[in-house]
């Protein structure tokens, strides 16, 4: 999947699956591509990451037909043009709270290279695009997606202002900050947080915006908010599969022989 077909699937509902990669790893490359994944996520915010790496990862993820979707730390369009030109096919933007954020995300990724007072004028609406212009920033920037991060109240709240931004594609659920905003840390069964993210299912797919969660751990709900309308499912990451793959076949082989001191210090640091 492109970025072109990312965008026109994120619109139309099309599910779209992926995970997220830390490793820059060329080896990880000839595993990834048997799995038959839509896109992979990087994360800048979280994830300490080399620019030349990351540059690297996007053109060697988007060679096998994997939208390389990257999450920035901010809504900064500086640093979204710099992961753009790096390969990236979409960018997240971390914690947005306003439509105004939005806009000016949607600035960066879809008229870019337009910088400057004809950029300001052309997202206020003081001013209108000429119609070659107009054409020639379409057609360059239709393999480019916005995303955003939904995570805190303030979000929710101006969840309706942003989903008119024009230029938006999609929106991904933050379920740990979500929960933390929502005044129950972690508590991601709880039916506050159900509730919440069935209706920012609900909102943006009237909108025919996207809508994802990334590393959710129970998959039964992701299932259930699947069938409920969310289409952008980014699941674990390599990081966190290695991890649980090897606690389980650590704690088979211990069992297997007998060693019960090992098997209770793996449990123990698993927790």
């Amino acid at each position: 999947m492109d970025g072109k077909k990312l965008v026109e699937a994120l619109h139309s509902g099309r599910r779209v699956y992926g995970t997220l990669i830390i490793s820059p790893s060329p080896k990880w490359i000839e595993g990834i591509a048997a799995l038959d994944l839509d896109c992979v996520f990087i994360d800048t915010e979280h994830c300490p990451m080399d620019w030349r790496d990351l540059g690297w990862m996007c053109h060697a993820y988007r060679g096998l037909g994997m939208a390389p979707i990257v999450r920035i730390p901010s809504a900064d369009p500086f640093e979204a043009c710099r992961v753009l030109d790096m390969g990236a096919s979409a960018i997240v933007a971390a914690y947005v709270e306003t439509a105004e954020e939005v806009r000016v995300l949607s600035g960066a990724v879809k008229l870019r290279p337009l910088k400057g007072r004809k950029l300001r004028d052309a997202l206020s609406g003081k001013a209108n695009l000429e119609e070659k212009l107009e054409s020639y920033l379409r057609n360059k920037n239709e393999h480019n997606a916005l995303l955003v991060n939904i995570e805190s109240v303030p979000a929710l709240q101006a969840l309706d202002e942003i989903l008119e931004v024009p230029g938006l594609d999609g929106v991904l659920i933050g379920p740990h900050d979500l929960s933390c905003s929502l005044g129950i840390p972690e508590e991601y069964e709880h039916p506050v947080m159900d509730k919440t993210i069935r209706e920012i299912i609900r909102k943006a797919r009237a909108k025919n915006v996207g809508v994802g969660i990334h590393n959710w751990p129970f998959i039964e709900q992701v299932v259930q908010w699947t069938r409920a309308g969310m289409n952008l499912i980014l699941h674990a990451s390599d990081m966190t599969l290695f991890r649980e793959a090897l606690h389980r076949d650590l704690n088979q082989l211990r069992e297997g022989v007998g060693d019960k001191a090992a098997q209770k210090r793996l449990d123990h640091r698993a927790i």
